[in-house]
C-alpha cells in the first residue's frame, strides 16, 4: 500500500516538474525575437501532447482561441493582440502552414465595394478594410499595387446591369466611371466592349505575404500559432471552453471559428445550428503564357449575373506579372477537391444528401451544367474568355492552380450572400467569409475583436 502511495506520490511529481520546465521553455522562447524565416509558427510547440488531457489543470489556457489560420483568422489575432496586449490569443490551424486553402488560392484582388448591397456587412468591410489593407501594406513592405480595373458591357443586354452596379458603387462611396468604348481601349487596348466602368480604386496584393506578415506580428506581440493541430470536438465547461485537436486539449474564454470551408461544422461543434451548409465550389483558373500577357494591362471582368454571387470569368494581372483567367464555379466533390478528380464520398454525400442543396441544384441546374461544360473542355472556356478579349487563342492558355469557395447554402436552397457572423457569450462563429473577405480582413478582424471585448 506504502509502495503504491509513493509511485503515485512519484508519477504527480514527475508532472509537475515536466509541466514547470516545460511553462519556463515556453516563457523563455516567446520572449526571443521570433519569426516566420525560423520556422517557429508555435510558441506552444507540442509539448502540451505529453501532458494527460484529462487533467485540466495542465492544458493551456488561453482569452481568445481562433480556429483557422486563413486571413480571416489571422487578421482577428493581429487585432486583439495590438488592442488588448494583457489577453492570451492562440490560433489553431489545421495545415501545418497558414493561408493554405481560400487565403492561397484566390485571385489576389483588393476589392472597392462596387458590387455589394449599400449597408450590407460586405460593403462596409470592404469599404473599411480596403483602406486599412493598403496601409498595412504600405507599413509592412506587403506586394500591392492599385491599378484599377474595367467592368465591361459587350453588348446592349448589359447595359442596364452595368448602370446598375455603378449606382450601387457610388451609394457604396466607391470611386467610379461610366466609360466608353474609346476609353476602354486606352486602358485595355485588347478588351472589347460598349461600354464600361472605370474602378481606379481596385489593386493587386499578394495575400500569402499578407498573412505571414500578420503571423509574424501575432507571435512578435506574444500570440502563439497552432499548426498541424486539427479541431475535433469542443465542450463548455463552467466559464470556460475546451477545444479538443488531434495534438492535445486547450481552454480558452472565448473561442473564434473562422474555419472557412470547415465553418459550419465548426459552428455545429459549438452548439450553434447555423442554419445553412458550406457546399464546396472549384473556381478553375487559366493563366496566360508570358507572350500573351500583353492582352491584358490590369483587370478585366465581366458584367456578373446578378442571380449568383460569383464574379464571372475575367482577367487578372497578378502581382508577380503573370495573368490569370478565371474562375469557372463548379461544385467540387471535397471541401478540398482542388482537382476532377479529388473525391471525398463522405463529403460529396454531405452535400448530395443536404435538401438546400438539392432545392439550389434544382433551380439553378441549367447554369450547373453549363459550368460543368466549362470545366471539362478547353475550347468551351475559351469562349468566355473571348467575349472579353477576341484576340485570345486556345495556345495562348495554360492550366493554372485551382481555388475551392466556401459557399454558404441556406436550408431553402438560397446562396447566402453576405457575411454571416453568429455570436453568443462563448463562441464567435464566422459561418460565411467569402470574397471580398480578404480584401475586408482586418476590418471583420475589428468586427470580431469588438464582438468579444462586448461579452467580456
Amino acid at each position: 500500500m506504502r509502495l503504491a502511495r509513493l509511485v503515485t506520490h512519484l508519477i504527480q511529481a514527475e508532472r509537475a516538474v515536466l509541466f514547470w520546465c516545460n511553462l519556463f521553455k515556453r516563457y523563455w522562447r516567446e520572449r526571443r525575437p521570433q519569426t516566420l524565416a525560423d520556422g517557429y509558427f508555435s510558441s506552444a510547440e507540442k509539448w502540451d501532447k505529453r501532458l494527460p488531457s484529462g487533467h485540466g489543470k495542465y492544458r493551456m489556457k488561453y482569452d481568445v482561441a481562433i480556429v483557422g489560420g486563413g486571413i480571416v483568422g489571422l487578421a482577428t489575432a493581429y487585432h486583439l493582440v495590438r488592442t488588448h496586449h494583457d489577453w492570451t490569443v492562440v490560433v489553431i490551424e489545421k495545415e501545418p502552414e497558414v493561408a493554405t486553402h481560400q487565403t492561397g488560392r484566390n485571385s489576389g484582388v483588393i476589392h472597392s465595394g462596387i458590387y455589394y448591397r449599400p449597408g450590407s456587412l460586405k460593403a462596409e468591410n470592404c469599404r473599411l478594410g480596403r483602406e486599412a489593407l493598403i496601409r498595412f501594406c504600405e507599413e509592412e513592405g506587403v506586394t500591392y499595387e492599385v491599378c484599377g480595373k474595367v467592368i465591361v458591357a459587350v453588348d446592349q443586354k448589359e447595359l442596364p446591369q452595368l448602370n446598375r452596379i455603378l449606382e450601387r458603387g457610388r451609394e457604396n462611396g466607391v470611386a467610379c466611371d461610366s466609360i466608353g468604348a474609346d476609353r476602354l481601349r486606352e486602358l485595355e487596348p485588347h478588351c472589347a466592349g460598349i461600354e464600361a466602368i472605370s474602378v481606379p480604386g481596385a489593386g493587386i496584393v499578394d495575400f500569402v505575404g499578407m498573412s505571414k506578415r500578420l503571423a509574424a506580428i501575432i507571435l512578435e506581440k506574444g500570440g502563439t500559432i497552432r499548426t498541424s493541430s486539427k479541431v475535433v470536438g469542443m465542450e463548455e465547461l463552467n466559464d470556460r471552453v475546451v477545444v479538443s485537436t488531434e495534438d492535445g486539449d486547450l481552454e480558452a474564454g472565448v473561442v473564434v471559428n473562422c474555419a472557412g470551408l470547415y465553418a459550419d461544422r465548426i459552428a455545429r461543434m459549438s452548439g450553434v445550428d447555423p442554419e445553412m451548409q458550406v457546399v464546396p465550389f472549384r473556381g478553375e483558373y487559366y493563366e496566360l503564357v508570358k507572350g500573351a500577357r500583353h492582352l491584358c494591362r490590369n483587370l478585366i471582368y465581366p458584367v456578373p449575373d446578378p442571380a449568383y454571387p460569383f464574379l464571372g470569368v475575367h482577367f487578372t494581372r497578378m502581382y508577380d506579372g503573370s495573368v490569370e483567367c478565371g474562375p469557372s464555379a463548379v461544385m467540387a466533390f471535397a471541401r478540398e477537391g482542388y482537382r476532377f478528380g479529388d473525391v471525398d464520398l463522405r463529403e460529396l454525400a454531405e452535400v448530395l444528401g443536404y435538401r438546400g442543396f438539392r432545392r439550389l441544384a434544382a433551380t439553378h441546374w441549367k447554369t450547373g451544367a453549363r459550368e460543368m461544360l466549362q470545366s471539362l473542355s478547353k475550347r468551351f472556356y475559351l469562349k468566355g474568355l473571348k467575349r472579353l478579349i477576341p484576340e485570345i487563342k486556345a495556345g495562348d492558355l495554360k492550366p493554372a492552380s485551382s481555388g475551392v469557395r466556401a459557399q454558404a447554402v441556406r436550408d431553402d436552397g438560397s446562396m447566402v450572400d453576405d457575411f454571416l457572423i453568429l455570436e453568443d457569450k462563448r463562441f464567435i462563429n464566422v459561418c460565411s467569409a467569402p470574397s471580398p473577405a480578404a480584401t475586408a480582413c482586418l476590418n471583420i478582424g475589428r468586427l470580431v475583436g469588438d464582438k468579444i471585448a462586448a461579452h467580456t
